[in-house]
């Protein structure tokens, strides 16, 4: 969904403005006339787009040309400035916001979370993120150079989420993705939360460069990702992943999905600490139960080491169906350590298949709380190899084009598009227009999902110093 503030750019313009962007991303700094001569722009269309792109913030004036030029003064050099926000991540989970930002060098410009009480309204919500974005990325100017947002929410998505009827669910997230659209003015995906951390792990955390993954998350809801042959899988009805909802106790508690004994009744945070209290245990939150894990509390090692027993049967009955490499195990209650995970391996290892038992490895999320808004950052830039197939909600699209132009058309910044636009990331690569490959926009699906088309294949610069803290084969997990 796609929604502008009352300063509407021309889709030409945007394409001269991302052709200068690629240029300075795939190149650095450059003078002018280099930009002129890489280009292919009209000395009076480069000179309007830069205009538009200083005042933004998204391009900054860097170090003079320290190359001899004879008489005058050294040529201006222009640069991206990481500091202006290209794509924003959201990750809109139970009882907590989180926001993750990538300048226009697709550096991780900051990350940002803050708790909220559970059940707080939408735009409340969404007013939360604003402040954290704002926080990271201080004043307006990062509006103009926003080439998406990319933003997680809990619970499946049918596809048809900007279609449905008034007053369901996903009616409702048709409402949100609008208040996004208006409050950052860029065009805004869906997905699920947990899908998106599933990305951010498999993109820059512990199962960064496995082509075969599996990941769970362990928190208020139990959910999980799976990448495939090294694409994200999202599923015919956007439920791939919904780990949660495996039946593993028919006698069990009623989930929330309609079902009885779902993995989520016995794995949750609040199944936990219910069953701890119901055992005789002190806890009304994880720190207290994480204080009676580190007490070596009888009641509580014990209902971990059953609760990780289920968890284990389950990752062994989808890693038979599935065939990942890597499983990762995150989430707030994935922190209690080795009580928990240990549990976990030994039901995997039990479960799993002898021709990859000793093939499979068990470990840790390394990107913590924020791993759901990064997935979203890799999602709104499609640059994740891991999207290469994965079909995501196409933005609105743009206004029908006129008749042919002239060749003269894209020289005095018409509407026709210059060769370097396509070459560095002009209309071609803009959300619509990369779905569409070269020969521009695909039409627009009734449900209100894309067509699976191949992406970029630029990966966004990995993450320093997050560790990878593997449940290896025979040793016990740090806790």
């Amino acid at each position: 969904m796609r929604q502008f503030t009352p300063e509407v750019v021309l889709p030409a313009r945007r394409g001269h403005e991302q052709a200068v962007l690629g240029l300075l991303r795939a190149y650095g700094p450059l003078n002018r006339g280099e930009l002129s001569r890489r280009c292919g722009l009209s000395r009076t269309t480069l000179h309007d787009t830069l205009s538009g792109l200083l005042a933004a913030g998204a391009v900054v004036t860097a170090t003079p040309d320290e190359a001899p030029r004879g008489r005058g003064r050294p040529a201006e050099r222009l640069a991206l400035n990481p500091a202006a926000g290209q794509a924003l991540g959201i990750d809109f989970s139970r009882r907590a916001v989180y926001v993750a930002a990538v300048g226009v060098t697709y550096e991780i410009v900051g990350t940002a979370g803050e708790a909220h009480a559970p059940g707080l309204p939408w735009p409340d919500q969404v007013a939360l993120a604003e402040r954290l974005v704002r926080g990271l990325l201080g004043g307006g100017l990062w509006h103009r150079a926003l080439k998406g947002v990319g933003v997680g929410v809990v619970g499946p998505l049918t596809g048809a989420w900007d279609e449905a009827r008034d007053g369901s669910r996903d009616g409702a997230l048709s409402g949100v993705a609008a208040l996004l659209g208006e409050r950052f003015g860029g065009p805004v995906l869906l997905d699920n939360n947990t899908r998106l951390a599933a990305l951010a792990e498999s993109t820059w955390g512990a199962a960064a460069g496995d082509q075969d993954a599996l990941y769970l998350r362990l928190s208020y809801g139990v959910g999980g990702g799976v990448v495939a042959g090294g694409v994200l899988h999202r599923g015919a009805d956007g439920v791939s992943g919904e780990i949660g909802h495996v039946p593993v106790d028919p006698a069990g508690r009623p989930c929330e999905c309609g079902g009885t004994g779902c993995l989520e009744t016995v794995a949750s945070i609040r199944a936990v600490l219910d069953a701890y209290r119901a055992r005789g245990g002190r806890g009304d939150d994880l720190p207290a139960l994480k204080a009676a894990v580190e007490a070596r509390d009888p009641i509580a090692l014990g209902l971990l080491s059953e609760v990780g027993g289920q968890i284990g049967r389950v990752l062994a009955a989808l890693s038979n169906a599935i065939g990942p490499r890597v499983i990762v195990v995150g989430g707030e209650l994935a922190e209690l350590g080795a009580p928990l995970l240990e549990p976990v391996r030994k039901a995997l290892d039990a479960g799993a298949v002898p021709i990859s038992r000793h093939r499979l490895t068990l470990r840790r999320a390394a990107l913590g709380g924020v791993a759901g808004a990064l997935g979203g950052v890799a999602l709104a830039l499609g640059e994740s190899p891991l999207l290469s197939r994965y079909p995501v909600p196409e933005p609105e699209p743009e206004p029908e084009p006129g008749p042919a132009a002239s060749p003269a058309d894209s020289r005095a910044g018409g509407p026709a598009a210059s060769p370097a636009d396509s070459r560095a990331g002009g209309p071609a690569d803009s959300p619509v227009g990369r779905r569409g490959g070269r020969g521009g926009p695909s039409p627009r699906p009734a449900a209100g999902w894309g067509a699976a088309q191949a992406r970029p294949r630029r990966p966004l610069t990995p993450l320093p110093s997050l560790p990878t803290l593997p449940v290896s084969r025979g040793r016990r997990a740090a806790s």
